[in-house]
């Protein structure tokens, strides 16, 4: 990936992410019946629900990152089949601890939010798996799982301990939207790179 192609994946995922988080923001503000006191207040507020889903996308961008890492390092010690397993198992451990795990432990009092919450991550994850698969070939469907689930939550984390569903949707939203963008258009974006050398 050269760094013309790497700006590109930048800027367009900041764009994704700023758009996410207004969209949110506004509804959640909707359904919340927000007053505005003036046209700056409106302004300001705009301004931080940009400014969030810019944060969102950097940190988004941070584990995107980090998982090219790691799955180049997984290809590298493991064979191919069992660096499929090894995710499969770690995203079925990371989606059951989402779902489950912290309510039996009666560490958090959560319960039926993580299970809705960990339900959309598998139908957006398989969603895009498929669609992955689809643009490029079937042995995209584990990374993609893996990428969309497991890393997903590991970056959500800090959000789920504050333990208010509505900033959940704030962050998760944009996070999950980034997280799709940027799995999706990788391959055009090293195509590109390949192209273009």
């Amino acid at each position: 990936m050269n760094l013309k192609n790497w700006l590109y994946l930048f800027w367009t995922t900041l764009l994704v992410g700023a758009a996410g988080s207004l969209v949110v923001g506004v509804i959640l503000q909707v359904t919340d019946t927000v007053q505005f006191n003036g046209a700056a207040d409106f302004f300001v507020n705009i301004g931080i629900l940009l400014g969030v889903g810019v944060m969102v996308s950097v940190y988004s961008q941070m584990g995107f990152f980090a998982y090219l890492m790691m799955n180049y390092m997984g290809n590298g010690v493991f064979s191919r089949r069992t660096w499929q397993y090894v995710q499969i198992v770690l995203t079925a451990l990371a989606l059951l601890e989402l779902m489950f795990f912290r309510l039996f432990l009666g560490q958090e009092q959560s319960g039926i939010s993580d299970i809705i919450l960990g339900a959309i991550i598998l139908i957006v994850a398989c969603a895009v798996a498929f669609y992955k698969a689809k643009l490029t070939n079937g042995t995209a469907w584990i990374p993609t799982l893996f990428f969309m689930i497991a890393v997903t939550i590991v970056e959500m984390i800090g959000v789920l301990k504050i333990g208010v569903d509505a900033a959940t949707a704030w962050i998760v939203a944009p996070l999950i939207a980034c997280n799709a963008y940027q799995i999706l258009i990788l391959h055009k974006v090293l195509k590109s790179t390949r192209d273009s050398a």
